[in-house]
């Protein structure tokens, strides 16, 4: 997990959070952490599709940058209406960040995956058969 209830809480305001989450046919006037978790593990699940392959997860400590892009992510994903400019703009930069982060363009400092190898030590080149011999030749050198 990327981001906390508390984290969404601290950034965004309690009342804000009330305001997307309490969704029920009676207001309770309190966050629905079920709808704020639903919208945590969306994010987490579409930030760990950026980073798999490339940085082992679940990651051991969670850097700064990805609890800032969890943080646009989730509040985005928590809109069921249009979002302001600002929540928005916010959904854009994050997710840019992410394609630059899994381009490698942007590198987190934490333990990545060792790249793929064929566990030999060096190249092998395998060429098709050469159609010009000498004894083919023959005649013509």
């Amino acid at each position: 997990m990327y981001v906390t209830v508390q984290q969404m809480t601290d950034r965004f305001g309690a009342a804000m959070l009330v305001d997307l989450t309490d969704r029920g046919t009676v207001a309770t006037g309190t966050i629905d952490s079920a709808v704020v978790n639903a919208a945590i593990a969306g994010a987490d699940a579409m930030i760990d599709g950026f980073l798999s392959g490339i940085y082992a997860l679940p990651m051991a400590t969670v850097p700064p940058l990805l609890v800032d892009i969890a943080l646009a992510v989730t509040i985005w994903r928590l809109h069921v209406g249009v979002p302001g400019d600002k929540v928005t703009l916010d959904y854009k930069d994050a997710r840019a960040s992410l394609e630059q982060i899994s381009k490698g363009v942007i590198k987190l400092s934490v333990a990545g995956v060792a790249a793929p190898g064929s566990g030999s030590t060096g190249v092998q080149i395998v060429d098709r058969q050469r159609p010009f011999t000498e004894a083919t030749m023959k005649g013509f050198i």
